[in-house]
């Protein structure tokens, strides 16, 4: 018989489930998670609710999913931030990016939700908040492969660590697909670690996400439903949406290298040369 893993070697479970109440909707950090960059949370604030908290010895950035905030950064206040009902609205979001060693303090004008992607940082930049207009959006893939792209951070806009994008994919079709990864260091891939944090378009769909290694020592097929987030420490992860619900994930990266360099599943990348 083989032996099982102990619990102190144990992988953590790569799907973190959202939480149907309370404040706190998940809240993932690189010690639950087994790794060393990436933390993440998001929050649901009723009106009038505020959280308070510091960066610590981290990078932040707040992005705005829905609802309308104030966030305070030290003595900066930064007003009525967030211009969209869902994730699902036709419109990118409000986001702020915050530098270690500060204070932060969201206040919610109405009923808000909110995602906190982290990860370490000197403090070389200043706090800012990043314009829905600022934000390039995009097209990727073709046929039941397109997705809508709303880049909030990405490599070529300041920070020093993390990379923040969101991702609609339409009912009926896949996405982070051809499989790709992003978890070797070199000029051709950088070693990103990631999580998904998903939405479904109705709430009560679910979606179907895969994390697997070319030696399949990694190797998971979840299904995904509303507000659930999975872990991407390495390895190929495409997601697919099935027919009647539209699926949304924010993506929080960061590694080593701030750059988004990634491979194809060469089984798969055929599909790329039609």
């Amino acid at each position: 018989m083989q032996d099982r893993p102990s619990v102190a070697n144990a992988r953590p479970n790569l799907l973190v489930k959202g939480q149907a109440a309370g404040r706190v909707i998940v809240d993932i950090t690189p010690q639950s998670a087994g790794w060393t960059h990436v933390g993440f949370k998001a929050l649901r604030l009723d009106a009038g609710e505020a959280e308070s908290f510091a960066t610590g010895a981290r990078e932040l950035c707040v992005t705005v999913l829905s609802g309308q905030v104030d966030v305070h950064v030290g003595d900066e206040r930064y007003s009525a931030l967030g211009s969209r009902q869902s994730v699902f609205d036709d419109q990118s979001p409000y986001a702020v990016y915050v530098p270690p060693g500060r204070e932060v303090r969201i206040d919610a004008r109405g009923a808000a939700e909110v995602a906190l992607s982290t990860a370490p940082a000197q403090g070389r930049l200043p706090a800012r908040v990043i314009e829905p207009g600022q934000m390039r959006r995009s097209v990727r893939g073709e046929g039941a492969n397109t997705r809508y792209v709303c880049d909030i951070l990405p490599e070529s806009e300041p920070a020093e660590g993390l990379l923040v994008v969101e991702v609609i994919t339409p009912s009926g079709h896949s996405s982070s697909y051809p499989p790709h990864k992003h978890d070797s260091a070199g000029a051709a891939e950088t070693a990103l670690e990631e999580t998904y944090y998903h939405q479904l378009n109705p709430a009560q769909g679910f979606a179907f996400q895969r994390v697997y290694t070319d030696d399949r020592s990694l190797d998971e097929a979840m299904a995904v439903e509303h507000r659930d987030t999975v872990l991407v420490p390495r390895g190929y992860h495409p997601c697919a949406a099935p027919y009647g619900y539209d699926l949304y994930y924010l993506n929080t990266m960061a590694g080593p290298e701030r750059r988004w360099a990634f491979r194809n599943d060469p089984a798969h990348e055929w599909m790329l040369a039609r």
